[in-house]
């Protein structure tokens, strides 16, 4: 096995290195956009020597003018004649999609032969459709970002060209965050979750409810962690790389501990009290957003009982102030489905049409 090396630095390489030279040898007029971007723990920085057992390697996509998408079978024969076997004591070969695991891809070692390379060859508006079912980036209405996967949105803007002849990155730059009342929107939905289930906490402890008070705690730090993307206006990948995302948002130190500390208290005052605490933490972040006028709040009883909150209402109230006038002033405060325990059901742009109704 080699020596594990980034995916983002061996894509690099071996564009620069082994495919490079074959374009401009084979086909010196060709303008294009070769990059990584997509799928992928790679594209994200996260990959590790885990990473590399499917659909993992040295690949690229290479972007088309719609004009040039013709030129597609004779490239890829190019490649699979010149392009070596290895490179950096990975395979370039791969085994054929398969059709019983999502189409997924597997390194098949080979020493002669054609290579069936992990390129991918294709216009800007045909990646565009199944990645978001909309290749129409500028004519984007309002609604149509609540049907987006988060998880997909970062994908694209994570991306990185190799060489962009094309201008794909600046054509996704509209991508680059969501627009500002969709924000206020998403703000204004995690925070109305959040007030929903604030008093739970303590209460299904008293009740002798550990495991519901456990299970409570950990959807409000999920949502305040939501919230701290939304401030630092990050998109939040899916489950399995959301921690890791939130212990790189540059957000101050004392609301990741006091979070943590939650979610590891046994005794039900102490994870009340981080919990609070936490909270006050993530709406000082509010405040200092500049994104509504101050919101005055403290750490109160809630309704004069032996619970500790801080009417995350409040910050409900005031953000839907800043949404009258907007698309979003009758839209019901769910958020994205993406956002709700990270439904993968909304990584399919098939689903999105569907997905749009809950709004309207």
């Amino acid at each position: 096995m080699p020596e594990f090396i980034k995916g983002i630095e061996l894509c690099r390489g071996f564009f620069q290195e082994a495919a490079k030279p074959i374009l401009d040898r084979r086909f010196p007029d060709l303008q294009y956009s070769a990059g990584l971007i997509g799928y992928g723990s790679d594209v994200l920085g996260y990959d590790d020597a885990v990473s590399t057992d499917h659909m993992w390697g040295p690949r690229f996509y290479l972007f088309l003018n719609k004009d040039a998408i013709g030129k597609k079978e004779e490239i890829l024969s190019a490649f699979s004649e010149e392009l070596p076997y290895l490179y950096q004591g990975y395979s370039v070969n791969f085994s054929e999609p398969d059709p019983n695991d999502h189409g997924v891809r597997h390194a098949e070692p080979i020493s002669s032969g054609k290579v069936n390379p992990l390129i991918f060859i294709t216009t800007l508006e045909e990646f565009l459709v199944p990645a978001l079912g909309n290749a129409r980036l500028e004519q984007l209405q309002p609604l149509d970002w609540l049907t987006f996967s988060e998880h997909r949105l970062l994908s694209l803007v994570s991306g990185t060209m190799f060489q962009d002849d094309l201008k794909v990155m600046e054509k996704l730059s509209v991508l680059r965050y969501y627009p500002e009342d969709v924000k206020l929107y998403l703000l204004a939905s995690n925070w109305g979750i959040l007030a929903e289930e604030q008093a739970f906490v303590k209460r299904c402890g008293q009740r002798g409810d550990e495991i519901g008070s456990r299970l409570i705690c950990g959807r409000i730090v999920e949502r305040l962690m939501r919230l701290c993307f939304l401030y630092r206006e990050t998109y939040a990948p899916y489950s399995k790389w959301f921690g890791t995302a939130f212990h790189k948002l540059p957000i101050d130190e004392a609301i990741k501990s006091e979070m943590k500390a939650a979610l590891q208290a046994d005794d039900l005052l102490c994870r009340e009290e981080h919990l609070v605490k936490a909270q006050s933490l993530v709406a000082d972040l509010h405040n200092a957003s500049g994104i509504t006028p101050v919101v005055n709040y403290q750490i109160e009883s809630y309704f004069g009982r032996d619970i500790k909150v801080i009417y995350a209402d409040k910050f409900v109230n005031a953000l839907i102030e800043k949404l009258k006038g907007t698309a979003f002033e009758q839209v019901p405060l769910v958020g994205t489905l993406s956002q709700i325990g990270g439904l993968v059901f909304s990584d399919d742009h098939r689903n999105y049409e569907r997905i749009k109704g809950l709004y309207q």
